[in-house]
């Protein structure tokens, strides 16, 4: 399948998890209070009532159903301005399931993130949008209070003058890559050997990309919301 027509060969891919309890945001469910929550998850933890010892799966779920929610509104308005055809790729899903919830969500295309880490995951959509056609890919995380639209338009203006376009992350990770598909880079090795879930992955992603001779450009840092510490940002 290519790409659709009308996009401009740009392709923003949100990488999601099914929101069901017990299968998503464990580390959230253990040991947080609703007090502990504000902003994006604000409303979630205050319509749940009182979280007692911690949030729990339940309230886990759904604070990770409204961030995914967040970043795929903030995905639809840059839509309206922006030609792209906007991916959800998924996990935790079945394929009917995953297709209802794209097109609740407004999604161009629904995809399974298929199996394998994380680095496996992304080399997979890589390698689909370079088959579909894609010139301009940019991939985005679901757990972002702080996303909006207009950092997603400056990831893809940063790909007119960069081949690579990366996000930080507080904790040491990216929110965010994007990357210009035309060069016979092999882009994937971006995704080898990476420390996965650790303070290193930006460090290292920098380096694989120094290997390259590629020199990111770079957005704000922003924080994501994975862990019990980070939600006293949300305060």
């Amino acid at each position: 399948m290519r790409q659709p027509r009308g996009c401009e060969g740009r392709r923003l891919v949100v990488m999601a998890r099914w929101p069901a309890p017990g299968r998503c945001k464990s580390r959230l469910a253990r040991g947080v209070t609703a007090a502990d929550v504000g902003g994006v998850a604000a409303a979630v933890a205050e319509d749940a009532g009182s979280a007692g010892s911690g949030l729990g799966p339940w309230r886990a779920a759904a604070v990770q159903q409204r961030l995914g929610e967040h970043v795929l509104a903030e995905a639809r308005q840059l839509r309206r301005r922006l030609p792209l055809e906007l991916v959800l790729a998924a996990s935790g899903v079945g394929a009917r399931r995953l297709q209802r919830w794209g097109a609740q969500l407004s999604c161009d295309r629904s995809l399974a993130q298929g199996p394998g880490g994380l680095g496996l995951k992304l080399q997979r959509q890589l390698g689909l949008a370079r088959r579909q056609g894609v010139r301009q890919l940019v991939i985005v995380g679901s757990d972002l209070p702080e996303l909006a639209a207009p950092d997603l338009e400056a990831a893809f203006a940063g790909l007119q003058r960069q081949p690579l376009v990366l996000g930080p992350a507080h904790d040491g990770g990216y929110w965010l890559i994007g990357l210009q598909l035309h060069t016979p880079l092999p882009l994937q090795r971006l995704f080898c050997g990476i420390p996965w879930g650790t303070a290193e992955v930006l460090a290292a992603t920098r380096q694989a990309a120094h290997q390259l001779g590629l020199t990111p450009l770079e957005l704000p840092a922003r924080a994501d919301l994975d862990r019990p510490a980070d939600l006293a940002r949300w305060r």
